[in-house]
């Protein structure tokens, strides 16, 4: 049986962390997502999805992600109930796998080190493109690309580019 959801949305605030008694680290957050039609009135809509996430994953995602942060999600449908005061609540929510920062830190919905960032829990952390001083990591990025420069924005003449270059 298959249970995957994978959805790209932006934070509706900020991500809620925090830890069960056994000290193990839980975020809670709301992530809208756009739908792909336009209603009657020719307004685009969004749902509103319950994400959870856990551990270091949980801990990343509060100290990168703000409210309005892009980020993708891949996990799974997770469904539950239970009583109060007499009366059973049914919820639904997904139980984020992996987080993806999808806008740079810098920039006006985002805030993460770098573009392609990712956090998963099926394979251990895996931060891609993260500086060495924040993860103990090792830089992968060229130094030209360091942050959100751009190689190429004082160069004034064209490109050139030798068909050898081409992968394909």
């Amino acid at each position: 049986m298959i249970n995957r959801v994978v959805l790209v949305g932006r934070l509706t605030k900020d991500i809620d962390l925090s830890y069960t008694p056994q000290g193990i680290a839980k975020a809670q957050f709301t992530l809208a997502v756009n739908r792909s039609f336009s209603n009657q009135s020719g307004e685009r809509e969004a749902d509103f999805i319950q994400i959870q996430a856990w551990r270091k994953q949980a801990e990343n995602a509060a100290n990168f992600l703000k409210k309005g942060s892009l980020v993708g999600i891949d996990g799974k449908i997770q469904t539950g109930s239970y009583e109060r005061d007499g009366q059973r609540i049914y919820f639904t929510n997904v139980v984020a796998d992996s987080i993806q920062f999808l806008e740079p830190r810098n920039s006006t919905g985002g805030s993460q080190s770098a573009s392609n960032y990712e956090s998963s829990t099926n394979t251990g952390e895996t931060y891609k493109g993260a500086s060495q001083g924040q993860y103990g990591g090792q830089n992968n990025q060229p130094s030209y690309m360091q942050g959100n420069e751009d190689p190429f924005a004082n160069s004034k003449a064209p490109i050139e580019v030798d068909s050898d270059d081409l992968p394909f």
